[in-house]
């Protein structure tokens, strides 16, 4: 397999691992903590560090927005503010498990989403064996979660608002993916770094305003220092080395090929639920080996294909990060 695809598939797999333990942290800080409340803490630290890491790694010349600050700020928006207000609204509004469950597997709907966008702005359609790929990813993740009986998610108890708002928030990120490869000039850190900061700007006017509205109350100290582990968590893995790993490997890969790892995010959440105590049926494992067979064999079409196949057209093969 190709250096920079073995690369990519790592950086994802990365990221992908990282948010899928991401929901059942969520379970506990959502308990304490609303989902404004905590999107707003998160990205602001995690910005500050992107920030930092960016100024010493590339100079604080890398700081500059470049005439593209707008474009940017509505990106970064898009990725950070939808993405963490509407998924973790959505969680909230289904209790527990279920919502842990519910959020990851429509999570899993982000390739789907990615295919159309980049099909629609590109002109190209995704390669076959992608779109193969993707189906039987998506129908072990359906198997995962339902154990093999659809009734089980018919009865999982969440409502259509709550599926809507986490779609919302799914789209929302399939937005900011896709805008990575709009910087083929900027390093994955300064398109991450920057377009985190802009976006965080966004969560903390959304979270100021709706508490003066008195929609939100600011958090007690007790219960932020509550959920201090789920925080450390949430900034450092879920959100900095996730996200960069995430814009790296998709970089690398290109969205399409890049979102097929999100169906390893309800694989991720079983197995936690599983380290839980919770006991595995034959379905769910026939599932996860479909989800992890289904990246298998993109990955060996991308290895023995040409170039322009593996990476869908010539603008992402433009976006490989500079050697």
């Amino acid at each position: 397999m190709p250096r920079h695809i073995l690369l990519g598939t790592a950086l994802c797999l990365v990221a992908v691992v990282s948010w899928g333990g991401m929901f059942h942290i969520m379970e506990h800080a959502l308990m304490f903590v609303d989902p404004f409340y905590i999107t707003a803490i998160r990205y602001m630290i995690a910005s500050l560090i992107f920030l930092g890491i960016l100024a010493w790694a590339e100079g604080t010349a890398s700081l500059k927005l470049e005439g593209r600050g707008v474009y940017l700020w509505l990106l970064g928006t898009a990725g950070f503010a939808g993405f963490g207000f509407l998924v973790f609204l959505g969680q909230e509004k289904i209790s527990g498990h279920e919502g842990a469950v519910s959020a990851s597997v429509i999570l899993a709907t982000m390739p789907l989403m990615t295919a159309f966008v980049h099909w629609v702005t590109s002109g190209k359609r995704p390669a076959a064996y992608t779109v193969v790929s993707l189906f039987i990813a998506l129908s072990g993740v359906f198997l995962v979660v339902t154990r093999g009986h659809i009734s089980n998610l018919l009865s999982m108890g969440s409502s259509l608002l709550a599926d809507a708002t986490i779609i919302g928030g799914v789209l929302c990120w399939v937005f900011y993916t896709w805008g990575g490869s709009r910087f083929p000039r900027w390093s994955v850190l300064r398109y991450t770094a920057l377009s985190c900061f802009l976006g965080t700007l966004s969560v903390l006017g959304i979270t100021l305003a709706a508490t003066f509205a008195r929609y939100l109350s600011v958090p007690d100290p007790g219960s932020v220092f509550r959920i201090g582990w789920d925080m450390a968590y949430m900034v450092l893995v879920a959100g900095i080395l996730a996200v960069f790993s995430w814009n790296s490997g998709n970089r690398t890969l290109g969205p399409v090929n890049g979102a097929l790892f999100v169906n390893m995010i309800p694989v991720t959440t079983l197995a936690l639920a599983v380290a839980s105590g919770e006991k595995v049926v034959s379905s769910e494992l026939y599932g996860a080996l479909m989800v992890i067979g289904a990246l298998v064999m993109n990955n060996l079409f991308q290895r023995n294909g040409s170039p322009k196949a593996a990476h869908g057209d010539s603008r992402e093969k433009a976006t490989l990060p500079p050697r």
